[in-house]
Parts: C-alpha cells; structure tokens; sequence
C-alpha cells in the first residue's frame, strides 16, 4: 500500500519529536486526521473544544515542556478561530505549528463552503505560513517550517488542501552532481 500525503506528514512530525497535537476535526483535515489513527498512537490527538483552545494549548505546552506545540484544525472558520491562540504563542515567543486543512484544490476560486485564504489570515502572527499544492512539497515546508518555528520561536503554518492528503506522496526528486 502505498503511503499518503497524511501519512508522511504525520511520520515526519514524529521524526521531528512531535508526541501530542491538540486541534478540532473537520472535513477539510480528514486526511492527516486517519493518518494520525492509523499511526497507531504514537502521536496523540487531544481533541478541543473549540479550535482557539487548541492553539493556546499548544502555546502552553511550548511555554511548559519546551517542545514545539502543535495545534490542528480545519480550514476556513475553523482555522481562523485559531488566530488567537497563535498571537499567545507569537508574544510569548514560543514555537508553534499550525496544521490547517483547506477548500479542494479544484474547487479554489469558486467561492467554495468555508474557503479563505489562510496564507493572508496568518501573515502577520507566523513567521513561515506556507500552502502545499504537490505531494512532493510536503517535506521540505513541513522542515522549513519546523525549522523557523524553532529557530526563530515563533509561530508556523502549514495549509494542506483536504484533496492533496489523500494523494500517494512522493519523494521530491534528488539533483546528482
């Protein structure tokens, strides 16, 4: 069976030491939802009450454990109830990754249900905000972002549109020479 976009994300956050992601269910991040449960809890999702709650859960847990904290929601409203939370984290100067599910790709534009444009929603309170478009984007934003939350403590972002976590992932390809 091949591997999902899901899946690999939810691999390389664990290689990454992420244990725990707090967040709230959605249509639009199912993917990296049963990714997480096929992976066998080795990353445990706290489900919230409410998506702000989310991120400020994982705003303390950087504050108290100096881990990364990770929150995950949705896209569209769901996202933009995170917004919060993340400025608690981006003032307190502690490093957080957002996780955001987005509209299908096919359907961007055409002012699809919930549809916002999360990379604008989030420019001011993360340091890296990011949206995949191609399985083979998806390790290098996930490090990059990884990277600048940590380096920079501070708030980063990735959106993934709910169609590109079911895709199979793919390695990008390797430049030799």
């Amino acid at each position: 069976m091949s591997k999902t976009v899901g899946d690999f994300f939810v691999d390389r956050l664990y290689e990454w030491g992420v244990r725990t992601i707090f967040g709230y269910p959605g249509d639009g991040i199912n993917g990296v939802l049963g990714a997480l449960d096929r992976a066998g809890g080795k990353i445990q999702f706290i489900q919230v009450r409410h998506e702000e709650m989310g991120a400020f859960m994982a705003a303390a847990h950087a504050k108290f454990t100096g881990e990364p904290g990770v929150c995950l929601s949705t896209g569209g409203p769901g996202a933009a109830h995170m917004v919060t939370g993340l400025y608690d984290a981006k003032c307190d100067h502690v490093p957080v990754l957002a996780i955001c599910g987005q509209a299908p790709t096919t359907a961007r534009g055409a002012h699809y249900q919930q549809e916002l444009n999360l990379e604008r929603l989030f420019q001011d309170v993360a340091d890296y905000v990011y949206e995949a478009s191609q399985p083979s984007q998806v390790r290098h934003l996930l490090d990059r972002a990884m990277r600048t939350a940590l380096g920079r403590n501070g708030v980063s972002v990735i959106v993934l549109p709910n169609d590109l976590q079911e895709k199979d992932y793919e390695d990008p390809p390797r430049k030799h020479g």
